[in-house]
């Protein structure tokens, strides 16, 4: 259905007729899939469609490793490639044009220096990666994950929010954007990922010798933490894994963070909790 579609931006007669080819059944099942897009309410849900038709006429996804994408595949990284940007100019995603998409985790080739300036080349087990100015690549056993903050596609898709600005260094473009302050934002990212990775320290220390801290036990201590410990890398790592969490699960996000979650919010223009919060009230007898 999707697999004429490919170049670089989308005209809007393009969308339509992308929208237009999505069955009602299809999209349902898509909506199924995910539990937080469970919360969206029958508008934003068709808006959702809207700039999850624009992510599939402008982007080319092919399948990698012998994986043959299917329709269904092809529209539930869409739908949540498009959710950062539900509230945004889809522009935001211009200036590359293919996703790939592998079967399950892949390995990519990395260098590094060391400190007496010998190269190490070695192989790097990923879910995801987005290159500056080239693919996003997405592992779809990850992909189709829907349970708590993990989300291998928003997260992907937050790097390259991230990347236009020329450096992943956890601050979007904010060109144009007069309701959020740059200095602002970059003393609360520093404040937030400071305190996480103190918290993250404090974690690993209470942690019983006996332990594996890179086991299924360890577990039972970093599901303390607001984020996945993969946050305290950096400052771009910690606005993609926090963007992740912000959408999928951001009840914990805003509790411990609440200015840090002020900001995503203010950024992204919705409000995933406050979401959350109205949907659980209508489900209530």
């Amino acid at each position: 259905m999707f697999r004429w579609l490919k170049g670089r931006g989308a005209r809007a007669a393009q969308v339509d007729e992308v929208r237009a080819r999505v069955p009602a059944e299809l999209w349902e099942q898509v909506l199924d899939a995910f539990p937080f897009l469970y919360p969206l309410t029958e508008a934003q849900q068709a808006s959702l469609l809207d700039r999850a038709a624009w992510v599939l006429a402008s982007k080319t996804m092919n399948g990698a490793g012998g994986l043959e994408l299917t329709d269904f595949m092809r529209l539930c990284i869409a739908t949540q490639a498009a959710l950062p940007i539900l509230e945004l100019p889809p522009e935001l995603y211009e200036g590359w044009d293919e996703i790939i998409v592998y079967p399950g985790g892949f390995s990519i080739p990395r260098q590094r220096e060391d400190e007496d300036g010998v190269v190490h080349e070695y192989e790097e087990d990923a879910a995801g990666e987005a290159w500056d100015g080239g693919p996003v690549l997405i592992s779809w056993e990850d992909a189709r994950l829907a349970e708590g903050g993990y989300n291998v596609v928003i997260h992907e898709f937050a790097h390259k929010l991230d990347l236009l600005t020329g450096a992943a260094d956890g601050i979007p473009s904010l060109a144009g954007r007069r309701d959020i302050d740059g200095r602002a934002w970059r003393r609360v990212l520093e404040d937030s990922l400071e305190k996480f990775t103190q918290a993250l320290e404090e974690v690993e220390a209470a942690i019983p010798s006996d332990v594996d801290p890179e086991g299924p036990d360890a577990e039972e201590w970093y599901g303390r933490l607001p984020l996945d410990p993969y946050a305290a890398t950096d400052e771009a790592e910690f606005f993609a894994v926090s963007s992740e969490s912000f959408f999928a699960d951001p009840a914990a996000l805003a509790d411990a963070m609440p200015d840090w979650y002020a900001l995503l919010r203010a950024y992204y223009r919705q409000d995933p909790l406050a979401r959350l919060e109205a949907y659980e009230q209508r489900q209530t007898p």
